[in-house]
C-alpha cells in the first residue's frame, strides 16, 4: 500500500527543508505542501543558480514531479503570482502543467496583511517577530469561518465575499494607524486571482487519495519547524498552523494510517528567527561567526537570524511528537570554523532541576543549558565524499543518533543539492 512521507524541520524552521525536498523530489511522483503560507522560504541551489520558494512546493524543478498546494495552506494570489512569473523567467519551466492548488486553500487577502501589520505594532515590546505576511489574521477568518478559500473565485458573487470580508477587516483597522493604498491592493489582488484561473484548481483530498490508490509516491512538505507548532511550539511565539506530522494529515485529507517515512530535518547547530525562547542562543563573538558562516540571514525576511549550539531536548521533543523515522543533518560544513563544537544535553532550570525535557513555561523559566564538548573536525568538508568524511565529523554524528535513537542517514555539507552524503 503507498504512503505519504512526510518531511519537516525539527527546530525552529530554516533548517534547509527546500533543499532536501529537491534531492529527495526524483523518487516521489507528488510533492505537496500542507501548511503555512508565503512567512516560508525554502531555498534550494543547483547547477549554480539559486532560488527561493515561498509557497511552491520545492518539487518544481523536477519535471516528471506533479506539485500540489495542499488545503492547510494559506495561499497570497500576489505573491504567487509574482513566485511563479520569476521561476517561469529564470528556469523555462511551465508551471500549468504540474502545479496544482487545492480548492479548499484558504486565501490571504490584502486586508489581512494590514491586519497582520497592525497586531504586531500593537504588541509593541511583546511582538512575536511575525513575517507580516497576513499568515496569523487568515487562519483566525479560517477558525472563525468567516475566510474566503480558492475555491471561491470561481462563484460569480466572489467580489461580494471579498468586499463583505475586507469591511469587517476595515472597521478593525480603523483603530490602528495604518498607511495604505487601497486602490492600489485591490487592482493587484483581482489581477493575481484573473492569474491563478490559469492554473489547476483540484479537490486535492481526492487527488491526493486517488495518487495513493494507484500507487503513486508522495513528499509532504512541511514549512517552518516543530518548535513553532500552534500546539507544541513556544506558544505564544509560534506560528498559526500545526507544522508536525500530524498537520500533513489535516492539511493534505490523508488517514494517519497512511503515513510512511518521517524525514525529520535539523540543523548541525541552532537557529530562530523572530522572538521567543532560545536555551542556547550565543550572544557573544562565537553566535556572529557561526551567523556570517552560516549565512545565517531569514530568505523572506532577511533578518539576521539568533544563532547557537545545538539543542538536543527540543530535538527529541519533536522526534516524539512527528514520529521520526530517519534524521537528516543540514549545515555539517558550517560548524567547520570551530576547534570545539558543545552540544547541549539537558536543562538546568531554577530550582536547580536537570533535566532533558522541554518544560511547560519554556518562555519564562530560567533555563541553563548543560553542554557537552566534542571536539571539532576543523577542516573543510563542503561538497565532500562519504569516505572523506574527517573522523570527528562521523563521531559527532554517532553521539548524536546514540543520544536521540533515530538515524541520521543524510549530512548536508553544503548548499548545492550535489554537496549531500546518504549515510
Amino acid at each position: 500500500m503507498a504512503k505519504v512521507d512526510v518531511l519537516l524541520g525539527l527546530q525552529w524552521g530554516d533548517e534547509g527543508k527546500g533543499k532536501i525536498v529537491d534531492v529527495l523530489a526524483p523518487k516521489y511522483d507528488v510533492v505537496a505542501r500542507f501548511q503555512g503560507g508565503p512567512n516560508a522560504g525554502h531555498t534550494l541551489e543547483f547547477d549554480g543558480k539559486k532560488h527561493v520558494l515561498h509557497q511552491i512546493p520545492s518539487g518544481i524543478f523536477r519535471e516528471k514531479t506533479k506539485n500540489i498546494i495542499g488545503n492547510g495552506v494559506v495561499l497570497d494570489p500576489i505573491v504567487l503570482k509574482r513566485e511563479i512569473e520569476g521561476v517561469a523567467a529564470k528556469f523555462n519551466i511551465n508551471l500549468r502543467e504540474n502545479l496544482y492548488i487545492s480548492k479548499k486553500a484558504q486565501l490571504i487577502i490584502p486586508t489581512h496583511r494590514l491586519l497582520d501589520q497592525a497586531y504586531e505594532t500593537a504588541k509593541g515590546i511583546n511582538k512575536i517577530g511575525s513575517t507580516l505576511k497576513g499568515i496569523g489574521p487568515t487562519y483566525q477568518d479560517k477558525i472563525g469561518r468567516q475566510g474566503l478559500r480558492v475555491g471561491d473565485i470561481l462563484a460569480d458573487n466572489f467580489k461580494e465575499k471579498f468586499k463583505k470580508l475586507s469591511d469587517i477587516h476595515f472597521a478593525i483597522l480603523k483603530e490602528h494607524t495604518i498607511d495604505y493604498n487601497w486602490s492600489e491592493l485591490e487592482t493587484s489582488f483581482f489581477e493575481a486571482i484573473d492569474f491563478i484561473k490559469q492554473f489547476k484548481l483540484i479537490d486535492s483530498e481526492y487527488a491526493i487519495n486517488n495518487e495513493l490508490n494507484a500507487g503513486s509516491s508522495i513528499l509532504a512538505e512541511g514549512a517552518q519547524g516543530s518548535l513553532l507548532d500552534i500546539d507544541f511550539g513556544s506558544y505564544p511565539f509560534v506560528t498559526s498552523s500545526n507544522t508536525v506530522t500530524a498537520g500533513a494529515c489535516t492539511g493534505l485529507g490523508v488517514a494517519p494510517s497512511r503515513i510512511g517515512e518521517v524525514y525529520g530535518i535539523f540543523k548541525a547547530y541552532s537557529t530562530r528567527v523572530g522572538s521567543g525562547p532560545f536555551p542556547t542562543e550565543l550572544l557573544d563573538e562565537e553566535g556572529e561567526r557561526m551567523r556570517k558562516e552560516g549565512n545565517e540571514f531569514g530568505s523572506t525576511t532577511g533578518r539576521p537570524r539568533r544563532c547557537g549550539w545545538i539543542d538536543l531536548p527540543s530535538l527529541k521533543y519533536s522526534i516524539m511528537i512527528n514520529g521520526v523515522t530517519q534524521l537528516l543533518m543540514m549545515k555539517a560544513d558550517v560548524l567547520s570554523i570551530f576547534p570545539t563544537i558543545k552540544i547541549c544535553t539537558h536543562y538546568k532550570l531554577k530550582d536547580g532541576t536537570i533535566s532533558d525535557t522541554i518544560p511547560y513555561e519554556l518562555v519564562n523559566e530560567e533555563i541553563t543549558p548543560i553542554y557537552t564538548e566534542m571536539k571539532g573536525w576543523s577542516c573543510n568538508v563542503k561538497g565532500i565524499l562519504k569516505e572523506d568524511m574527517p573522523k570527528e565529523l562521523n563521531e559527532y554524528i554517532n553521539f548524536l543518533e546514540k543520544e536521540l535513537k533515530v538515524p541520521i542517514t543524510l549530512v548536508s555539507t553544503g548548499p548545492d543539492r550535489t554537496q549531500t552524503i546518504h549515510r
